[in-house]
């Protein structure tokens, strides 16, 4: 069992908001494989799966909003008994160019609260992780700017990224992350 983990604000006016682009990546996931998210209160998400090569693929949405996002990443994995080494962090990227997608193996937050809390409630840095870009971010705050709506024609420029992020999500999982690394990023 292996777990994906968007990273968003929930709630409809944060919808197409920087922050969520993790959230953006999960639904258009849940979208192309006909799935519905359901919200497991306890679990402090909303949760779907799907079978890729046979193995069960959670996806979830913290209910939690970011800065709290780990508690539902660590309730999830404690329920499922999924090792670190099998979760999936997708979350927005202020310093990577919109338009752009990284896998990462593992790292610090770089500031972002998101994945801060994600290793603070998992213990460790080593956490697989799919940073999608938002950038470059004008000279206003960087929580002004994350919790901005993307402009009409930035939404366009993020539609193939989104498209390229779900490939490379079952990519990684099939092929690991030295691969996804090579050929996504």
């Amino acid at each position: 069992m292996k777990l994906v983990a968007g990273l968003g604000n929930i709630g409809n006016k944060y919808c197409f908001t920087r922050h969520n682009a993790g959230f953006m990546v999960v639904d258009k996931l849940a979208i192309t494989k006909d799935l519905e998210f359901k919200e497991e209160r306890k679990l402090k998400c909303f949760m779907t799966k799907f079978k890729l090569n046979d193995e069960d693929i959670i996806l979830i949405k913290p209910t939690t909003f970011m800065n709290l996002s780990g508690d539902a990443v660590q309730l999830v994995m404690n329920y499922y008994k999924i090792p670190v080494e099998d979760v999936l962090i997708v979350y927005d990227d202020l310093s990577l160019e919109l338009g752009k997608m990284r896998f990462r193996a593992d790292g610090s937050d770089g500031g972002h609260n998101g994945i801060k809390s994600v290793i603070k409630s998992v213990g460790t840095q080593n956490i697989a992780r799919l940073k999608i870009g938002i950038g470059p971010q004008p000279p206003i705050p960087s929580e002004t700017f994350v919790l901005q709506n993307f402009y009409k024609d930035q939404l366009e420029t993020l539609k193939p990224v989104l498209k390229r992020a779900i490939e490379g999500i079952e990519y990684y999982f099939t092929n690991g992350m030295q691969k996804a690394q090579n050929d996504y990023n």
